[in-house]
């Protein structure tokens, strides 16, 4: 991937399309968990690439592609968290919760279970929640979330062990008591 962008760098229209197709279901991943609004990922994802094609020609290879491309994520989503409190959306429906609500998906095979997650991701502090989706969901290695997160290796590799032992804590209290065993073999996984 490092090597499809440094080709994009030269102009290689063949390289930017390996490039961009190599890494834009990590970065809505990485986006999708970051952010709260599932109708603002490709939007976010979008403007990734957009940002990251623009300033390719700074890229000089010193981290890999991924890391640089999912760092550029992370300010997008931060530059939309800044946009949206500063310019608040009106909505004119007497009852707004119930117009989200009602909009969501249902019925879809693993939606629930997809909920049930989201809801103990965010249970996690932020930096906890951002280490271990780079690195369970996304499936970065721990350099790369580091470089992706701004912060040492070790630090990263603190969250993830923290949020895997807050995560275990909060399903331990959710189960009944004959999913224990199912719940262990997860959690070794």
């Amino acid at each position: 991937m490092t090597a499809w962008a440094l080709a994009a760098r030269g102009g290689d229209p063949e390289a930017v399309e390996h490039f961009v197709r190599a890494l834009h279901r990590d970065v809505q991943r990485y986006v999708a968990h970051l952010c709260a609004d599932p109708q603002a990922v490709d939007d976010l994802a979008q403007d990734t690439f957009l940002r990251a094609l623009g300033s390719l020609h700074r890229f000089e290879g010193r981290s890999s592609a991924r890391a640089w491309l999912l760092s550029i994520a992370r300010r997008a989503v931060i530059d939309s968290f800044r946009y949206a409190a500063a310019r608040p959306r009106l909505a004119d429906v007497p009852d707004w919760q119930l117009a989200v609500e009602n909009a969501q998906p249902r019925d879809l095979p693993g939606f629930d279970d997809g909920v049930v997650l989201l809801d103990l991701l965010e249970s996690l502090p932020d930096e906890r929640r951002e280490a271990f989706v780079l690195t369970q969901l996304v499936g970065l290695p721990y350099a790369e979330a580091a470089a992706a997160g701004d912060c040492p290796i070790g630090t990263v590799r603190s969250r993830v062990a923290r949020a895997r032992a807050t995560l275990i804590e909060l399903l331990t209290d959710q189960t009944e008591p004959g999913d224990q065993d199912q719940l262990a073999a997860l959690a070794a996984a």
